[in-house]
């Protein structure tokens, strides 16, 4: 078994959608990116590749890519996932913090276990994702911007 942590962060800003765990969230404001700008799914994403000593995100899907401008980040995780399976592993569970202010992130939380299980072509039950606030503290604190870590525990393929 082999162990990935993934970080992201994204600032947020007007006139962009939000989107979350796969899950657009109405908000006033959204997350700049050169993707959809997802930081959940990104933190994800970079926990597998790290896992399985794939390198991050930006090494497979850089944002100098026009190929990946405005992709829907889920496209993303399945890649990811694909790429495992390639090198003969498979997840066993992840588990995501998203840091955020606003908006509330844990009515969304069932659509965002549903949405990244779709992509991962898992089971919901080896998804967790928790929301937590940083007491306005910071960049999240102050509403400038979303913040995502993740952990992914994979194995191989027997």
């Amino acid at each position: 078994m082999r162990v990935g942590l993934g970080f992201d962060v994204h600032r947020l800003v007007p006139d962009r959608e939000l989107w979350l765990g796969g899950v657009k969230i109405d908000y006033h404001l959204g997350l700049l990116g050169h993707s959809d700008a997802d930081v959940a799914i990104h933190a994800l994403c970079d926990a597998l590749l790290g896992a399985a000593a794939l390198r991050d995100i930006g090494y497979h899907f850089p944002d100098t890519d026009p190929r990946y401008k405005g992709i829907d980040s889920r496209l993303l995780l399945s890649h990811v996932v694909a790429l495992l399976r390639e090198h003969g592993y498979r997840m066993v569970n992840c588990d995501l913090t998203i840091m955020a202010e606003a908006p509330k992130i844990n009515p969304h939380v069932t659509a965002m276990v549903t949405a990244l299980a779709g992509a991962m072509a898992c089971d919901e039950g080896q998804i967790s994702i928790k929301a937590t606030t940083t007491e306005r503290l910071g960049f999240t604190g102050r509403g400038e911007g979303i913040a995502a870590q993740a952990v992914a525990l994979i194995e191989p393929i027997a």
